[in-house]
């Protein structure tokens, strides 16, 4: 059975910043599946183009196989600990540890721990992913923010935010998304002036993604000027 799924935040037409439980969420589901999709053609072509000759790489590859099935299916418990028919990723971390197999079971570890809830877990195993595909790097720098941010670290969660919102601007949607989440935590740590740079940021490089078309109104009350007392 997969996880209750858990929706991108909803921005309420009078709303100035979100409650902070309500804000910091886990991924939409078209980001999850497009980006499962990606891992999970990188993987395939990956291990065939580069482990063939290292059997370590090549047996962990085996393995992972199945847990990228069940990430894509938003099964998040199999994907960690797997099931009768399959070993999960943290299998693969604790046995295959300096493989480039076990570096990408990572992301998937990572995940699955926000989607569970498990926080502190999630920065752990966050922390330590590093990829070339920058898409994938995107989505693993967004999750650590949420992470961060559902941990109280908020200042960590920023640095993620902007980082994932920077990695691969192709994707304006979530890039977008992500420097959205990036300006409403910059309100809420009393930085008005950054989250004014962060949305104009947004009006300029993506005005065509969903937040780019409603950005103004956030510039606009932040640009308003406080009235004389």
């Amino acid at each position: 059975m997969s996880d209750k799924q858990v929706e991108l935040p909803i921005i309420e037409k009078d709303d100035v910043v979100l409650k902070t439980q309500k804000f910091f969420v886990t991924f939409g589901r078209q980001i999850l599946i497009g980006v499962g999709a990606v891992v999970v053609v990188t993987g395939g072509f990956y291990a065939y183009d580069q482990f063939v000759t290292k059997p370590k790489e090549v047996k962990a590859a085996e393995i992972i196989y199945k847990a990228q099935q069940y990430f894509a299916l938003d099964s998040s418990k199999k994907v960690l600990d797997g099931d009768e028919n399959a070993k999960g990723v943290l299998y693969i971390i604790s046995n295959y540890s300096g493989t480039k197999v076990a570096t990408l079971a990572k992301f998937y570890a990572g995940v699955s721990y926000l989607k569970l809830g498990s926080f502190d877990k999630a920065i752990e195993y966050l922390k330590d992913f590093k990829t070339d595909a920058k898409q994938v790097q995107m989505v693993a720098y967004g999750a650590l923010g949420d992470a961060y941010a559902e941990s109280g670290k908020k200042d960590e969660a920023l640095e993620s935010y902007l980082k994932a919102g920077k990695t691969f601007e192709k994707d304006e949607s979530t890039s977008a998304e992500y420097l959205f989440r990036a300006g409403l935590l910059s309100e809420t740590l009393g930085n008005s002036d950054k989250a004014l740079e962060i949305y104009k940021d947004i009006k300029d490089k993506y005005p065509k993604s969903e937040k780019g078309t409603q950005i103004d109104k956030y510039i606009n009350r932040l640009s308003v000027e406080k009235p004389e007392l």
